[in-house]
């Protein structure tokens, strides 16, 4: 193919790829954000259900205690019920994955959320284990999942474009090396969108966790902890892609002091000590 024929094709990449992308367009009904997503929440709902198994695999599979899974399950559940999250079409689930030494949990999209024993075992109450839920399902409502399909899909498109215009038949690393070049961008950017979906989940967890009469400083104690347990070396996995300390606990604050701008009501609840075993 000539240059002006990889040109052209190139471009008709680009325009197919903006256009997929700008064409999914909806607004958030809880967020009230407007999103360009790649799934429908059925397909969410779905691939979270098919993806859980295997996930829950890579870190030993379910703890078996169920008095543990049980007492996860009752605080998701009224994270749930009690907020806006209950509005939502998605299938919410709570699970403690036997891993003793990985401190991490995560959403899967459609509602599947996975807390590890490890970090389970360093909460002291209820509040902090709905902090740490409040921020998964912050996810799952925000659809973080779908917005990123849309953006990978949205950089593949735009990554192979550069590399077909690029290309030189007599001199093919030149195009290798701009396609390159192109793909770190757009890693770039999803790492900065990652962060930004990592702070709203923050905001969307103390807002899960209020409406659910938890008491929010629960979260800010989840900080702590997790700062406590990194111990000034690796950090956990549950923070290895999210924003630093310090901006962190400066979302969370300022999310508690709009929700209760004249202080947290003493009625909210820090909650009963989390089940454990040895």
């Amino acid at each position: 193919m000539q240059r002006g024929g990889r040109l052209v094709a190139a471009v008709i990449m680009v325009v197919v790829a903006l256009a997929g992308y700008y064409g999914l367009r909806e607004t958030n009904p809880i967020t009230g954000e407007k999103q360009h997503i790649a799934l429908t929440q059925e397909q969410e709902i779905a691939l979270g259900l098919q993806a859980a198994p295997e996930m829950a695999q890579q870190f030993g599979g379910l703890h078996p205690d169920t008095s543990i899974q049980q007492d996860v399950q009752s605080v998701g559940e009224r994270l749930v019920k009690q907020s806006v999250a209950g509005s939502s079409p998605y299938r919410f689930s709570f699970h403690v994955l036997r891993d003793a030494k990985t401190i991490n949990a995560f959403a899967l999209p459609g509602g599947p959320i996975h807390i590890t024993y490890a970090l389970l075992q360093r909460l002291e109450n209820e509040a902090q284990l709905a902090g740490v839920l409040g921020h998964e399902i912050g996810h799952v409502v925000a659809r973080h999942s779908a917005e990123h399909m849309a953006k990978s899909q949205l950089a593949q498109g735009v990554v192979g474009a550069v590399g077909v215009a690029t290309y030189d038949p007599d001199n093919p690393g030149r195009g290798q090396m701009a396609a390159a070049a192109s793909a770190f961008v757009a890693q770039m950017m999803s790492l900065r969108y990652g962060r930004n979906d990592e702070l709203e989940s923050d905001r969307l967890g103390v807002r899960l966790m209020s409406e659910a009469h938890y008491n929010p400083q629960g979260m800010l104690d989840v900080m702590r902890i997790l700062a406590e347990s990194s111990g000034g070396s690796k950090q956990p996995e549950f923070l290895s892609s999210h924003p630093d300390y310090g901006n962190r606990e400066a979302t969370i604050r300022a999310a508690i002091a709009e929700h209760f701008p004249k202080g947290v009501p003493a009625e909210l609840s820090m909650g009963r000590r989390v089940t454990r075993t040895n």
